[in-house]
């Protein structure tokens, strides 16, 4: 095995280690910041769920990672240069997922993982090896999980209000308390769903650089995901998030909205739906932006001053950057990787 192979399936399982450890809280925040859940108990739960997500899902819908896998080309030649090129992209998104939670700012992996294999791609063959028919279903997911998980959150908030008017707060508290402890399991599952296939999709076409004979396709010239690689993915997702992630569930469920339990179950609820929706039709989400505009939409539904435009302010600058910004580096490291090795 060459180390160019190793390098780049260790920096994955270190992408995805790190995908557990920063994104992975967004699908737990709300039930910690009504205090439904402890922090540690949360946690756990969270590392349970996405490590079924990941699996579950998997086995069987693999459209996510067939997207992902799909998006660049790194040609038929040179194989050993690609894998550099691709190790190249995976130290990108480490570097700017770890200067993401030191700040604690909720960026999305999902797009910084794009940016960096696009980056890199471009490093290698130019504008060419990018696939915009592959790329289109990603602007069409930063559509999805902008404005549907806004809307969806806004929605179900007002339905959850118009169905239990009547009801005394006291009783629905608790009736809450026990929907948020299903809704956050539900976005624990989703996370999985979602990122644990785009991880699985890069995974697999480093292999196939390496030695297409050590991947197979189905009919459709997709690859074909093995069962041991969805447990060792979904495995290392489990354990990043049993790090937690503490800076990005306050400013994500403690610092953006107020949330009483009802609105952190309309948030789950949405977000959860608008994650199947995509997993289903193979748009790549991100389950950060999803979930945080989820929770802009439950606080917009009681007023817009409802909701700290401060922090989304800052949310929604980390979003912007993130695709030029880790692009970029993960060009630059590209080339640089393919200076030294």
């Amino acid at each position: 095995m060459s180390i160019s192979l190793i390098i780049v399936v260790g920096l994955t399982l270190g992408v995805i280690f790190v995908n557990g450890w920063t994104d992975a809280p967004n699908a737990i925040a709300t039930v910690i910041s009504t205090r439904v859940m402890s922090p540690g108990a949360a946690v756990k739960m969270a590392v349970v769920f996405n490590f079924l997500g990941a699996f579950a899902m998997t086995m069987v819908n693999a459209k996510v990672a067939a997207t992902i896998s799909n998006m660049v080309s790194f040609g038929s030649d040179e194989n050993h240069l690609a894998l550099v090129v691709l190790s190249a992209a995976m130290f990108a998104i480490v570097l700017w997922a770890v200067a993401a939670w030191y700040f604690g700012i909720p960026t999305s992996e999902s797009h910084a993982l794009i940016a960096g294999v696009t980056g890199g791609a471009i490093a290698f063959g130019g504008f060419s090896a990018v696939n915009m028919g592959e790329w289109k279903k990603v602007l069409l997911g930063l559509l999805v999980s902008s404005v549907l998980g806004f809307a969806a959150g806004y929605s179900v908030t007002k339905l959850i209000e118009l169905l239990f008017r009547r009801v005394k707060r006291m009783t629905a508290n608790k009736i809450f308390g026990v929907g948020q402890m299903f809704g956050g399991a539900a976005m624990a599952f989703m996370h999985g769903a979602q990122d644990g296939q785009k991880f699985m999709g890069i995974f697999l076409l480093g292999v196939y650089l390496y030695n297409s004979e050590m991947v197979s396709r189905g009919p459709d010239g997709n690859f074909t995901i093995p069962l041991w690689l969805i447990i060792l993915c979904s495995a290392v997702m489990g354990i990043g998030t049993s790090v937690g992630g503490y800076r990005i569930i306050k400013a994500v469920g403690m610092d953006m909205v107020k949330l009483e339990k009802y609105q952190g179950f309309a948030a789950d609820i949405a977000a959860s739906a608008c994650l199947l929706f995509s997993s289903l039709t193979g748009i790549p989400v991100s389950t950060t932006h999803t979930k945080t505009t989820s929770i802009m939409g439950v606080g917009a539904s009681r007023r817009l001053s409802a909701v700290n435009w401060i922090i989304v302010k800052d949310m929604v600058l980390a979003w912007v950057l993130t695709f030029p910004c880790c692009g970029i580096i993960a060009y630059f490291m590209a080339k640089l990787f393919l200076i030294i090795f």
